[in-house]
């Protein structure tokens, strides 16, 4: 399976964005699908997951801006985020998983600036 994240771009504070990751084949059988993020001289970090039952999880410093979401159909994961702050900015991946194996989209850049 490949992975194709976009809808990273440069955005004001305040503003939104929402990042899409395709999968090249079925995302019915992935047990977690999420979000992370790295940016300048950080560790990449959990922004938010999903697993196959539908519950949601969300790092912390995204709670209440940040949704994630899954459409089986068109075997997509998305990100909306809202209220974005200067320190959102970072690469963004897409990561989904099953029980043998993991899968990265390529980063995509998240710029919050004015």
């Amino acid at each position: 399976v490949q992975l194709q994240a976009s809808g990273g771009g440069l955005v004001q504070p305040g503003g939104s964005l929402r990042l899409s990751c395709a999968a090249s084949g079925s995302i019915s059988s992935m047990n977690f699908m999420g979000w992370y993020r790295q940016a300048p001289g950080k560790q990449r970090e959990l922004v938010a997951g999903v697993i196959i039952d539908g519950s949601t999880n969300y790092a912390d410093s995204v709670k209440g801006r940040f949704t994630i979401s899954r459409d089986n159909a068109k075997n997509t994961v998305y990100l909306q985020m809202n209220s974005l702050k200067p320190e959102d900015t970072a690469a963004y991946y897409c990561n989904m998983r099953t029980l043998r194996y993991t899968y990265w989209g390529q980063g995509t850049q998240v710029t919050v600036s004015s």
